[in-house]
């Protein structure tokens, strides 16, 4: 295939060019995975504000929610009011394999879509709990909190999928209908994060504060709201360039995040599309778990408060 080379309609440019120096990937191998898996990763992305990581060559990688202004008029965006920012944000929709091939040659390399859909990007259609353990080899650990999430889950009469992150972690997806408004789907992600944690308090942790974790795995419930997490599928910007992969909660033992790389991941599918095939229906979150999560704070607000009490605490102390 010649640099200069064409797929559904879209000019692909430097493919032969590393997408970073550790990434162990060109941009022709992020463009053949993409290619190779976009009947299975659309699905995550259709309908969804799409921000995307991006590496440019002799850069520092970052994220890119505006589309650019030289993005084509054939890519769908949604304009979305952004309160942090005081602006109109017009996030592209990565709806067709024509857009994401079109991403990728921009070297859009990771897709965090939000968990709502563009007509409302704060009813999220997925509870999401992300576990995050204290070290980047500590995989082992996070396999055992996310059988515990998957206990407090089944508690609650709850199951759901899980992934690996494509970094260090794991991402357990429940989807959840359109019962709740989206308040109760965040106390509801609290009260599991908080059950998971009642059932290895030794290794689990709901602590938000990093040095109150104490080498424990991190139980996320902060994912609500307009929030974004790594697709199904996506390649993440990492060395090896893993990709967040599906897994079967029965062989999450047997893995490890750099298992599945842009090189590897399309062969371990074996043309099935565990995603699709491991999640479970939309469910009605239960009334005792949404209470249960009212009676506890907002993680980032409560860490907020204990950081400005404890640097109060160091004034008085003259530290």
């Amino acid at each position: 295939m010649s640099a200069g080379e064409s797929r559904a309609g879209v000019d692909l440019t430097n493919l032969d060019q590393p997408l970073s120096p550790d990434a162990g990937a060109t941009k022709r191998d992020l463009v053949d995975y993409l290619d190779a898996v976009a009947d299975r990763i659309l699905p995550g992305l259709a309908g969804r504000p799409l921000t995307v990581l991006r590496v440019l060559r002799g850069q520092q990688p970052f994220m890119q929610k505006n589309a650019p202004k030289y993005t084509p008029d054939w890519v769908k965006t949604v304009a979305i009011w952004a309160e942090s920012s005081h602006r109109e944000v017009r996030y592209p929709l990565c709806d067709d394999r024509r857009t994401l091939l079109w991403l990728a040659n921009q070297r859009a390399v990771e897709y965090h879509p939000t968990l709502g859909l563009a007509e409302n990007i704060y009813r999220p259609t997925h509870l999401v709990l992300d576990l995050d353990p204290p070290t980047e080899t500590d995989f082992a650990a996070v396999v055992a909190v996310a059988h515990l999430v998957r206990q407090a889950l089944a508690d609650s009469g709850l199951a759901g999928a899980v992934k690996t992150s494509g970094a260090k972690g794991i991402h357990v997806f429940v989807p959840v209908d359109d019962s709740a408004p989206v308040e109760d789907v965040a106390a509801a992600t609290r009260a599991l994060a908080a059950r998971a944690e009642a059932l290895d308090p030794a290794l689990a942790t709901t602590a938000f504060i990093l040095e109150d974790r104490h080498g424990k795995v991190f139980v996320d419930s902060t994912r609500a709201g307009g929030a974004t997490v790594a697709a199904a599928y996506s390649p993440r910007l990492r060395p090896g360039t893993p990709v967040s992969f599906p897994v079967d909660w029965s062989d999450l033992s047997s893995v490890t995040p750099a298992d599945f790389t842009v090189h590897t991941a399309v062969e371990a599918l074996g043309g099935r599309d565990p995603w699709a095939d491991s999640m479970p229906a939309p469910q009605r979150l239960p009334d005792d778990l949404i209470e249960h999560g009212r009676t506890i704070p907002v993680a980032r607000v409560a860490a907020m408060h204990e950081g400005k009490r404890r640097a109060r605490a160091r004034r008085t102390r003259g530290e």
